[in-house]
């Protein structure tokens, strides 16, 4: 089923201030660029309770940003106290209820469970140095924190912010998989193959993955192959490598760039079993 998100650019430009509204939830966000945020603090939305992720630049090469996740009974003020404080940031997200209704119990569930979950995820650098402490709540309003969660991951990937997406697939999306349209990596040395999903490109456990790099690799292809080495997700120590896992990627691209070690033109290098590539399927499709 199909989910309807609605965006509102604030300044009239794609690189500047957004709302982010699902129809039906009670929640809403909004994401700016740090060079923005004094007119935009300004905004009534900042005086309400909620959680909000502040983006940077990763300090290590294991990850494209980082993050820094948390709490606050009025969003502007902390916000503030941010950008005069020592925490470098490059922009923020934030997501509170258009009926006030988060006490301050709830936000301090949603950022204890938003922090274990970006951990685990491995997408970003996590900067929070504590585990924030998990508020107690009733069984009822549990369920109501996890749906808003649910909401929230949605639109976080649509503002450009993959940190609750794992690169390590999912049981749900491992069965999904398995009705998928199976595509091979065209190559004369190497034998991987690949699943499209819902959540991005799934390359399955078992598919080679080459222990060479040439010049042209893009640094962000060099960085998620050391990532999957050092994460256990690929075995180096033969001649090839092999995923031990199904893992997600966002391209096809992406996938067959970091498992040759070699910048490649994923929808011409995957092919069916019928002998298409997948950029033939695609335009098939459309």
């Amino acid at each position: 089923m199909g989910k309807k998100i609605t965006i509102f650019m604030i300044d009239g430009v794609p690189e500047g201030a957004k709302t982010y509204e699902i129809g039906n939830w009670s929640g809403k966000a909004i994401s700016c660029p740090r060079s923005n945020a004094k007119s935009i603090l300004m905004r009534e939305e900042f005086e309400s309770a909620g959680v909000y992720f502040l983006r940077s630049t990763a300090g290590s090469s294991d990850y494209d940003d980082a993050i820094y996740i948390g709490e606050a009974e009025s969003l502007g003020i902390r916000i503030k106290q941010h950008l005069s404080g020592e925490k470098d940031f490059d922009s923020f997200i934030c997501f509170y209820s258009k009926d006030d209704m988060l006490t301050k119990a709830h936000i301090k569930y949603l950022e204890s469970r938003l922090v274990t979950i970006a951990k685990e995820a491995k997408s970003s650098e996590v900067l929070n140095s504590n585990q924030p402490t998990l508020s107690k709540l009733s069984e009822a309003d549990v369920s109501d924190m996890e749906y808003f969660i649910d909401q929230l991951a949605l639109i976080l990937p649509v503002a450009g912010v993959r940190s609750l997406i794992s690169s390590v697939a999912s049981q749900e999306t491992k069965t999904k998989s398995e009705s998928g349209k199976l595509y091979s990596l065209k190559s004369n040395r190497l034998n991987a193959s690949m699943v499209e999903v819902s959540e991005g490109y799934l390359v399955r456990a078992g598919s080679q993955f080459s222990l060479e790099e040439t010049d042209s690799i893009a640094e962000g292809w060099k960085k998620l192959r050391a990532k999957l080495i050092d994460e256990g997700l690929v075995d180096s120590s033969g001649e090839n490598g092999v995923f031990l896992e199904d893992v997600l990627f966002s391209s096809p691209s992406a996938a067959s760039s970091t498992i040759l070690g070699a910048q490649s033109p994923g929808p011409v290098r995957w092919i069916d079993e019928d002998g298409n590539t997948f950029k033939d399927n695609q335009e098939i499709s459309m």
